[in-house]
């Protein structure tokens, strides 16, 4: 089924704004060349502890980022501030105006927060992702059928969701995102506990709807294999900078070595897609996978 015929694709508009610093009479240019999400030299933290320092990015339209970087340096703080969850101590996030205050962004977490003990199918579940947007019924089922078919498991919809495996629970969390019509799907680590076919399937689907469907995915990750082979963008965090920008300028041996502090080597396989060696010990190669 084609997602586009039923859930809308980015078709541009102005600027909702958040953010101490933000300015409600500022605006960006409209229309589909605008950032989906612009990020304005930000500072972000708790209290008094700051996390990031002077973060700037632009994330536009079906690009594919992948956040990478060691525990601790920031990457779910980032995460946090798009959701508007945490708020910007300094500088500005600005959203193209057709987020619809965050309406139209959908968040893929590691795992759900529904109570294990709690019965519901997976059918209720992905309706879950529409509360507060106020749709009709009709509109709403022909969203979850939709949904449900992309990541195919329109047959496990009364299905128990804890009678699921590991990659259909996932996949179910993606259709819950989706469910709500997102211009940006942020993804935080999806494949974390999954078998390799489990992980290789989910990726083949957020993969595709950047490629194919134009949905901007900011994907968290450890893993530099995913970011090599399927990533637009990448941002690098350390030691609370963020470096950022598209693969080839900023997917560097240098920069991966700055943010992880072993020795990476970057390669070609067969078919042209980049490979990453990390030194284990001494003397030692292996293959982020």
């Amino acid at each position: 089924m084609n997602l586009s015929s039923s859930i809308r694709l980015p078709l541009g508009g102005g600027v909702a704004e958040v953010g101490s610093a933000a300015r409600a009479s500022e605006q960006r240019p409209s229309g589909p060349a605008a950032p989906v999400v612009a990020v304005e030299q930000v500072t972000l933290g708790y209290g008094r502890r700051v996390v990031l320092r002077d973060v700037s990015l632009e994330i536009r339209q079906g690009e594919f980022w992948c956040l990478l970087g060691a525990n601790g340096e920031g990457k779910t703080t980032l995460i946090k501030a798009l959701l508007g969850a945490v708020r910007p101590i300094r500088g500005r996030i600005a959203l193209r105006g057709d987020f619809q205050n965050r309406r139209r962004l959908g968040f893929v977490p590691q795992e759900t927060e529904v109570n294990p003990s709690a019965p519901v199918t997976v059918f209720a579940f992905v309706s879950g992702g529409l509360v507060g947007l106020g749709v009709d019924r009709a509109t709403a089922e022909r969203r979850i059928r939709t949904v449900l078919d992309l990541m195919g498991i329109t047959a496990l919809r009364d299905r128990s969701l804890w009678a699921l495996s590991g990659g259909q629970r996932q996949r179910a969390l993606v259709a819950r995102a989706l469910v709500r019509d997102p211009l940006l799907l942020i993804v935080d680590e999806p494949t974390a506990g999954l078998d390799m076919a489990a992980s290789s399937g989910l990726l083949e689907i957020i993969t595709g709807l950047s490629r194919d469907k134009g949905i901007t995915v900011v994907f968290v990750t450890h893993d530099l294999s995913i970011a090599a082979k399927r990533a637009s963008h990448v941002g690098l965090f350390k030691g609370g900078r963020l470096v950022a920008g598209s693969l080839e300028s900023t997917f560097t041996a240098e920069n991966l070595q700055r943010t992880y502090g072993v020795t990476v080597e970057l390669g070609r396989d067969e078919h042209g897609l980049m490979t990453v060696h990390a030194a284990v010990g001494t003397g030692r190669r292996e293959e982020s996978k």
